[in-house]
C-alpha cells in the first residue's frame, strides 16, 4: 500500500484511466465486430453503415488519445478494404 499522498493520488488516477481504456478497447472490439459481422453475411449496406461508424469511431479514439494516429488509419484502410470486396 502507498505510503505518501502523491502516491495515494497515483493509485487513484491509474484506475481511473485503467477504467476508461477497458471501455474504449470494449467498444472498439465491438465496433470492428459490426462491420465484420456485416461483411460475413455480405450485406454492402449494413457494411458500409457500420464502416462509417466506425470510422468516425476510430478517428475519434484518436482525438482522445486511446489510439495513435497510424494505428487508426491501419485499421480503418483494413476495414475499408475488406468492405469493398463485398459485391454488390
Amino acid at each position: 500500500m502507498a505510503n505518501n499522498k502523491s502516491a495515494k493520488k497515483r493509485i487513484l488516477i491509474t484506475a481511473t484511466k485503467t477504467e476508461r481504456n477497458r471501455y474504449y478497447r470494449t467498444r472498439l472490439k465491438n465496433i470492428v465486430k459490426s462491420v465484420h459481422e456485416a461483411i460475413e453475411a455480405s450485406d454492402k449496406t449494413k457494411a458500409n453503415e457500420a464502416f462509417k461508424v466506425a470510422n468516425k469511431a476510430i478517428h475519434s479514439f484518436v482525438s482522445k488519445g486511446f489510439l495513435k494516429k497510424t494505428t487508426a488509419a491501419r485499421k480503418v484502410s483494413r476495414l475499408h478494404k475488406m468492405v469493398n470486396t463485398i459485391e454488390a
